[in-house]
């Protein structure tokens, strides 16, 4: 039976806590979340939380297990597939015993809904209520999905002692295996671009193949920023005879966590091209993954599987997410940030929750901390960022990198070293005092704060989970690092799990009042962006950074001119047409105002 969705949103993976549990807390209501996979010490011990709280038996899988990671990843994807299988049979005899929590229940669902309508029928009918309910519940509503996240970077070497172990013990592989393992049937979440050798490794797994019913038990879905990406790395799983199911196309700068900008390519332009050019993307794939599987000697489909393309990033209102459905008929639309605010959706500490509500636009902050070397969306103010002071001010710079997850760099130390370590930090500190006489006072403390404003990500975005569920934290305190999208800045106040759905679909605003439009923002985010790479150039400039900034540029006019079209012809967004194209026309100005440099002839 295919299962026709309930929603037309999703909540996207955020930090290694914030979504850790979030499946359990609503998948029962239909509503899909994606759990990060990245941290197998976080999810143990919530493995051990909820299977106390649930009253099931508990056995640690200590790291002296010889695949431990992988292990620990299974046994907790299967506790949270058992519990959301226990929590959505007791809703379901809830809705049918129920009238009251049935209509609550459908004041959560869209009203375009085929389900809530025939609920409405149902509830008209009366005469048969108690049987057809049943009957009709059983027929038509399935749990959320209990999506994983891979970041595809994550993928360092192990080691026992000096030894190097076989790459499906490396990170990001032992992820994959953790969940091929499980009995989920869901799907992987693959971000942070191509990674080829794990790619391949998904041929070790026949749940990723279709079946002789052309099923896909376990599906992929690739986070992407713009098309050719997406064609590129679609191919090349389909050359294995793998398809991705859905592309999940995200905002470069107006989203939480690492911020991957395109070169200049807004949304609008980018959903544009998915739209047009869709078909493309399905045929490509399903030609080459055709002639994979026969050369496997594997059951094939006649016809293109299903392929889903969803947007995420940035959206606030209701208009904007039925906009988005509508122009570009994307399948669903994620909802990140704004469920930090939500108790019931996502697991944050009171103290950073706090935080997030009173902050203004000027918190959130695109940031350098992250040790992966690029930008990081994050808040002013957070204990992580008050003890990473302290520790600098006090000559200790540096984490003391308990869990190693980020420990990529191979410059001091072939089993790889993390940039936000104390280790690493010591020796480019040293480094660069060595070289003080040659620098400028400036140049020095510019040089100083590159080093030591990297953060231990690994700790500081799992700390919450523990904080909220008063689990013990072990070692040297990180505080909690939190990666929001800066659109959080228009939402204020902690709101219901059903105050947030309502927003979503029937515009019942939870919102702040003056916020732009989410075009708008990410436009200013990338005129910043580019304003912030031509002043802070260092070194020699080159005829290659001169062609991709000018690239950039065009590519944002011609997003301008883009969007100054769709808003003529589009229905939407008709009360607020002309300040909104006031806007593009004043960041078009301040875009045309930034000199790009020119090569010096000599």
């Amino acid at each position: 039976m295919t299962k026709t969705p309930i929603h037309t949103f999703h909540i996207p993976v955020m930090g290694l806590a914030y979504t850790i549990d979030s499946p359990i807390r609503v998948a029962q209501y239909g509503i899909s979340s994606v759990i990060a996979l990245a941290d197998d010490d976080l999810i143990e011990k919530m493995r051990n939380f909820y299977s106390t709280k649930f009253n099931i038996p508990y056995e640690e899988i200590t790291q002296k297990f010889h695949d431990y990671r992988a292990e620990r990843i299974t046994s907790y994807l299967n506790l949270v597939d058992k519990i959301v299988k226990e929590k959505f049979e007791s809703f379901k005899t809830e809705l049918a015993e129920s009238k009251t929590a049935l209509e609550n229940f459908m004041s959560m669902l869209p009203n375009t809904s085929d389900i809530k309508k025939g609920f409405q029928n149902l509830l008209d009918d009366g005469i048969a209520f108690k049987e057809n309910i049943q009957q009709y519940i059983e027929s038509h509503l399935f749990p959320g999905e209990i999506d994983v996240n891979i970041m595809t970077k994550l993928d360092k070497d192990n080691f026992v002692k000096n030894e190097q172990l076989p790459i499906e013990f490396n990170d990001a592989h032992a992820a994959l295996r953790g969940f091929a393992n499980s009995n989920l049937e869901s799907s992987v979440v693959l971000s942070a671009g191509m990674n080829p050798r794990l790619f391949g490794y998904f041929e070790n797994f026949k749940d990723f193949f279709p079946n002789e019913k052309n099923e896909l038990k376990k599906k992929i879905i690739l986070k992407v920023s713009d098309f050719r990406s997406a064609m590129i790395q679609g191919n090349f799983l389909a050359k294995k005879g793998l398809w991705v199911s859905e592309y999940r196309i995200e905002s470069g700068l107006n989203c939480g966590g690492h911020a991957f900008a395109t070169d200049g390519l807004l949304l609008g332009t980018i959903l544009e091209e998915f739209k047009q050019k869709k078909e493309q993307l399905v045929q490509s794939a399903h030609d080459l993954m055709i002639k994979a599987l026969q050369a496997k000697n594997q059951a094939f489909p006649e016809k293109p599987l299903e392929l889903k393309i969803t947007v995420q990033g940035g959206v606030g209102t209701s208009e904007e997410h039925e906009f988005l459905l509508d122009e570009y008929k994307v399948d669903a639309v994620g909802w990140g940030s704004p469920f930090l605010l939500v108790p019931e959706a996502t697991s944050v500490d009171q103290e950073t929750r706090n935080l997030l509500m009173n902050a203004k636009e000027e918190d959130f902050y695109l940031s350098n901390i992250s040790p992966l070397g690029v930008p990081f969306n994050t808040l002013k103010g957070t204990t992580n960022e008050f003890l990473k002071q302290k520790r600098i001010h006090e000559k200790k710079a540096g984490s003391s990198c308990p869990k190693k997850f980020l420990a990529l760099s191979k410059e001091y130390d072939p089993h790889g070293i993390c940039t936000a370590s104390k280790k690493y930090q010591d020796i480019k500190l040293e480094e660069l005092e060595n070289k003080k006489e040659t620098l400028s006072a400036e140049d020095f403390e510019k040089r100083k704060i590159k080093i030591t404003e990297k953060s231990c990500l690994c700790v500081g975005l799992a700390n919450a989970s523990y904080l909220e569920n008063d689990i013990k934290i072990k070692g040297q305190a990180q505080g909690v690092v939190i990666c929001p999208g800066p659109n959080l800045a228009y939402f204020d106040q902690e709101v219901s799990l059903k105050e947030m759905v309502q927003h979503i679909y029937q515009g019942k605003s939870v919102l702040r009042t003056d916020r732009p439009n989410l075009f708008v923002k990410e436009l200013k985010m990338y005129v910043d962006y580019f304003r912030n790479e031509i002043e802070n150039i260092s070194g020699e400039v080159t005829a290659i950074q001169i062609k991709k900034w000018n690239s950039f540029k065009t590519n944002i006019l011609n997003g301008i001119e883009y969007y100054h079209q769709l808003f003529s012809s589009t229905f939407y967004f008709k009360t607020e047409e002309k300040k909104i194209k006031d806007q593009f026309d004043f960041y078009k100005t301040e875009l045309n105002a930034i000199q790009i440099p020119t090569l010096e002839l000599v």
